[in-house]
């Protein structure tokens, strides 16, 4: 096992080739500042480029919040030409940081503003069953649009609207974000975090070019029409498995036991 020093986020990466990376900064309700953005940059950076690496774990620190968003206490940086401003959330998510290994996030508490940046852009979502997700922007008179867009790709459009104009008048339950599908699935605060490495630990053991092409071509069929999604996604199969032949052979694949969801 091997571990990483950051200040603000916890990085390990075991022996199932799984690397989990916890938000670690509970006494602000783990709330993202400078320091953070520069160092999920590293870390997706390390996740990408590390082919031991097969697949990631996002979760938090503390029992109160996976995290509230921005610490509006520690403003983040922003360059003094207003035209050089971009959305500083691009540092958080691992599609942003073009990462093509699955990630997996289990959330708990309070999931809000900010913190969509990493569901938004994660391939499986599990929350415990404390988990409550709201939008506070318009409720302090700031312009909710960033974090909605992202969610209007993960939920239906009324529920994500609801989710944005109600600001902190409402909270959405973990049983509401499982009927939506904003997660898959709903598990008791204590189980949370086995669920999701063991999650993950089934992905990675199986073969990575297959996964991260996979990963690669859903995620990119998102921004284009249907055809060019179609057209791309045949050249991904022929890029991660020359001539159609498959990475494993079947004949050497022991059948699984399988579980129903």
């Amino acid at each position: 096992m091997t571990e990483e020093t950051y200040e603000t986020i916890d990085f390990v990466v075991g022996d199932d080739r799984v690397a989990t990376i916890t938000l670690d900064r509970p006494d602000v309700l783990n709330a993202f500042d400078q320091r953070m953005l520069e160092e999920f940059v590293h870390a997706w950076g390390r996740v990408r480029d590390d082919d031991g690496i097969h697949v990631a774990v996002l979760r938090a620190n503390g029992t109160r919040a996976f995290s509230t968003g921005v610490d509006l206490q520690n403003p983040l940086h922003w360059p003094d030409n207003v035209w050089n401003h971009t959305d500083p959330g691009l540092a958080l998510g691992p599609r942003s940081n073009r990462v093509w290994k699955p990630v997996v996030c289990a959330v708990h508490g309070m999931v809000a503003g900010g913190a969509f940046y990493w569901l938004n852009e994660s391939d499986i979502v599990i929350c415990s069953d404390d988990a409550t997700f709201f939008d506070p922007h318009v409720s302090y008179g700031f312009t909710a649009a960033l974090e909605p867009i992202g969610l209007a790709r993960r939920m239906p459009l009324g529920e994500v609207m609801r989710i944005a104009l109600m600001g902190l008048d409402e909270r959405m339950s973990a049983e509401r974000a499982l009927a939506i599908g904003l997660v898959s699935e709903v598990l008791p605060l204590d189980q949370l975090h086995d669920r999701a490495q063991a999650i993950a630990a089934t992905i990675a053991a199986k073969p990575t070019a297959a996964v991260q092409g996979t990963v690669r071509a859903i995620w990119e069929s998102l921004d284009v029409g249907r055809t060019a999604a179609l057209e791309r996604g045949m050249a991904y199969t022929q890029i991660g498995n020359p001539l159609g032949t498959a990475e494993v052979a079947r004949t050497g694949v022991a059948k699984p036991r399988w579980t129903l969801r």
